[in-house]
């Protein structure tokens, strides 16, 4: 009975982060962690049980997010030729990015307490782009004289100062082409 109890843990765990993803990435403001509970299909005793701040739970949205994109480019590589991969790995960074943004105050705080680093985040996004880069480079279709840190400072500011998710797009379709091999 117990490993039940621990599959129905895990799922709502699960649940909860789903339902706090789409909460964040679709607020102008702070996030109801009543409304998560609900969205989740739980009471807000689960979700404290999981996650005992609105910080705790910000951490684990944002690592779990993280994780996704930087596996996201393995498993792209895996269906599409590298550049092409690269380019939806591009689009993939900017909705993490952008998702962001209603969880603002939130994550400010999770990084000022140190249980995040800016510095872990960049190495894992950069570890991704690097794999997207050499394959790229292997196969000709990428430059291999772009520097995967160069990428990335590229995509954040062009994610951070586009007014719009067009805009966004067609920042990134020229720095694409500017990493497409000649």
């Amino acid at each position: 009975m117990a490993e039940r109890a621990r599959a129905d843990a895990v799922r709502n765990r699960e649940r909860l982060l789903r339902a706090a993803a789409a909460a964040f990435a679709s607020a102008d403001g702070p996030v109801s962690l009543e409304g998560v509970a609900r969205e989740a299909g739980v009471g807000i005793g689960t979700l404290y049980r999981h996650f005992p701040s609105r910080e705790a739970l910000t951490e684990a949205v944002y690592r779990t997010e993280l994780a996704e994109v930087a596996a996201s480019a393995a498993q792209l590589l895996d269906r599409h030729p590298p550049a092409t991969a690269l380019r939806r790995w591009m689009d993939r960074y900017a909705e993490f990015v952008a998702a962001k943004r209603g969880m603002a105050e939130s994550l400010r705080a999770v990084f000022e307490s140190g249980a995040v680093t800016p510095g872990d985040t960049r190495a894992s996004i950069v570890g991704a782009a690097e794999l997207l880069l050499a394959a790229g480079a292997a196969e000709g279709s990428l430059r291999i004289d772009v520097r995967a840190d160069d990428l990335v400072s590229s995509m954040l500011g062009i994610t951070l100062a586009s007014s719009s998710t067009e805009q966004t797009q067609r920042m990134l379709d020229l720095l694409a082409a500017g990493v497409a091999a000649r």
